[in-house]
């Protein structure tokens, strides 16, 4: 059936046709968009936003897909192209919104994409450099469909890809290692740090390690300790930190996928998200912390299971 809205259809009928090729896209445009945001609930305003659309077009589509993709893709440029979104990620600490991707719907085949240490690279992208990127190397779309996409010329979405390969070409060593690789050193770097064992930290990263913690806009406070605004780089420092803020944490915490990797949640006595602490892992070192903190983005990794 052609996707027109055709007057042949009755306004039920068209709606039914409208929901049919839109549900079993919504989950990799969401991902999409999330990636491109880092942000779950933006992500989810976008896809609305791209249904409403769907639903008033006045002329005929031949791929439902390529026409959502599209709109999705501009849709997120657009967010991130405003003064909100440049603020925002302008700041040193902000990190991409942690989420359990069971719990949240998204369904995902390559999970290393939507990778925590991942994520925080390609924010530091051109947004742009960004879109080519998750399109090209995630969503398989060629260079022809790319440039229509975002009304550039194909050899311009090759430069495009090229820059943006460069600039996540570091990260990929932070988004190759085995689970049980990721899940050995998450438990070291527990034990470590509930023992208050600087050198075990120390030993357990890379030398050039750096801890992020993203406490919101404003920055949080727990004790006397508030959160970083930049990140500290160096593995001593980060032991360092770890140790003198250990304390700070609700003695609650359990173990949880998320962003598809092994991490930690503190949880309040009602069952609420106190922070969320994911690594960055390669090379046998764990290469960046992160420590995500902002209240108001914890969301969507779910309540303590043991409520």
């Amino acid at each position: 059936m052609p996707f027109s809205g055709s007057l042949e259809l009755t306004l039920e009928q068209q709606v039914a046709a409208d929901i049919a090729a839109f549900e079993p896209l919504r989950a990799e445009l969401t991902a999409l968009a999330y990636r491109m945001l880092g942000d779950v609930g933006r992500a989810q305003d976008m896809v609305q936003e791209a249904w409403l659309r769907w639903q008033q077009r006045d002329a005929e589509v031949q791929s439902p897909k390529a026409f959502l993709v599209t709109i999705v893709t501009r849709l997120c440029l657009n967010e991130l192209d405003s003064a909100r979104a440049r603020r925002e990620e302008s700041r040193a600490d902000r990190l991409p919104e942690p989420v359990d991707l069971h719990e949240s719907g998204m369904r995902l085949e390559a999970l290393e994409h939507v990778a925590m240490a991942f994520l925080v690279v390609l924010e530091r992208l051109r947004p742009a450099e960004r879109a080519v990127l998750l399109l090209h190397d995630v969503f398989d779309f060629q260079h022809d469909e790319i440039a229509s996409i975002l009304q550039r010329s194909p050899a311009a979405s090759r430069k495009l890809l090229e820059r943006a390969r460069a600039g996540v070409a570091g990260g990929r060593r932070m988004i190759s290692a085995s689970r049980a690789e990721h899940e050995r050193l998450l438990d070291g770097f527990l034990r470590a740090a509930r023992a208050g064992d600087i050198a075990a930290l120390v030993e357990l990263l890379a030398a050039d390690a750096v801890i992020v913690t993203d406490g919101g806009a404003s920055g949080r406070v727990e004790g006397r300790t508030k959160n970083l605004r930049r990140p500290l780089h160096g593995a001593a420092r980060v032991a360092a930190f770890v140790v003198a803020t250990a304390g700070n944490a609700p003695p609650h915490l359990e173990r949880r996928d998320l962003n598809g990797q092994p991490a930690l949640v503190f949880y309040r006595d009602d069952a609420t998200p106190f922070a969320a602490l994911l690594l960055g892992v390669g090379e046998g070192k764990i290469q960046r912390v992160f420590f995500h903190a902002d209240l108001s983005r914890l969301g969507h990794v779910g309540r303590s299971r043991s409520d």
